[in-house]
């Protein structure tokens, strides 16, 4: 299980609140920019739909999708922060936009521009670490607004673009780096790796090498076994073992995803993956089994948890910000 944030981190995280807030300006959406103003409606077109008994114990009471916000251009990256209480940050990546959401305060402007952020997440101690299109590089925001540049090279040459990002408990950047943000003549990495970057470390060292497009990424519950999806016309995701070294072992395709484009994981604390694909969220099951969709009118890209206890399912799905409460907890 992934460590929860030291108190220390935590209480630094809430006093740096106010100074985070003068730093982006975060100033609701209002006014001209009407139609992204917070919604908490329910989402037209969208269902759940149970393919396995075991998928009722993922619903809570009366679950429906709400939908939160639309008129975006291309949302991506939801990581929860510990922030003000509970703070949602996600990527506009081609309006080159990070955008931050609560419950209360409803949608803001978090950061503009973002260097066509696609890929977020939380590291142990609260601090947002984003995966940037324009910049090909991995950086990291501290509570006060400092962002810093983790990982831009490998073997002196440039990222090709990182896409996604998941931070272990021992302080580990796993990142995939395919080339969707680059040109072909742009691209300067003989493939398309799986990367993971130490604390500390110039450079990251990759860890897979055999993937078309790879995409998404989540651990397991126990930290065990890494999730990768492969977003290319495999349309897979593979479960890798985390050897005592940090490096990775096994790789054999976990499930396919039809319809294709396998892109955002999320696994919850009893080890359900959330995968988002054509349709919309597939739950699937600690062994692969299909359990249920969230079927959604428009595809998504990615997801996470957070809110109270981690139990709403936050999801970005290209024009739109989605959510649902669960009966379940997502994974630290």
């Amino acid at each position: 299980m992934r460590c929860a944030p030291a108190v220390g981190a935590l209480a630094a995280a809430a006093l740096a609140a106010a100074a985070l807030a003068a730093a982006f300006a975060l100033n609701p959406i209002l006014g001209g920019d009407a139609a992204l103003t917070e919604k908490k409606e329910p989402a037209p077109g969208a269902r759940i739909e149970i393919l396995d008994p075991a998928m009722n114990a993922v619903l809570a009471p009366g679950a429906a999708v709400r939908l939160l916000g639309d008129a975006f251009q291309f949302t991506e990256g939801p990581a929860w922060l510990p922030w003000e209480g509970g703070v949602l940050v996600f990527s506009d990546i081609p309006a080159d936009t990070l955008y931050r959401w609560t419950e209360t305060a409803g949608l803001a402007v978090f950061r503009k521009p973002s260097h066509n952020a696609n890929g977020n997440t939380a590291d142990p101690e609260g601090r947002l670490v984003t995966c940037e299109h324009g910049s090909r590089t991995v950086t990291r925001t501290a509570p006060d607004g400092a962002v810093v540049t983790l990982a831009s090279t490998y073997q002196g040459k440039k990222l090709n673009s990182p896409n996604d990002v998941v931070v272990r408990s021992d302080g580990t950047v796993w990142f995939t780096d395919p080339p969707y943000g680059i040109k072909p003549a742009e691209q300067e990495q003989p493939a398309n790796y799986v990367f993971r970057l130490d604390p500390g470390a110039a450079e990251p060292v990759q860890v897979a090498d055999d993937f078309v497009r790879p995409n998404g990424l989540c651990f397991s519950p126990d930290e065990k076994f890494l999730y990768v999806a492969d977003s290319s016309n495999r349309s897979h995701i593979r479960r890798f073992r985390v050897t005592g070294e940090n490096s990775l072992a096994g790789g054999e395709v976990f499930a396919k995803i039809q319809p294709p484009g396998p892109d955002g994981i999320r696994s919850d604390a009893d080890g359900r993956l959330y995968v988002t694909a054509g349709d919309g969220v597939h739950i699937l099951g600690p062994d692969g089994r299909l359990l249920g969709k969230i079927r959604l009118p428009v595809q998504p890209a990615n997801c996470t948890f957070g809110g109270p206890e981690r139990r709403t399912l936050f999801i970005t799905a290209r024009t739109h910000l989605y959510a649902v409460t669960l009966a379940v907890r997502g994974s630290r």
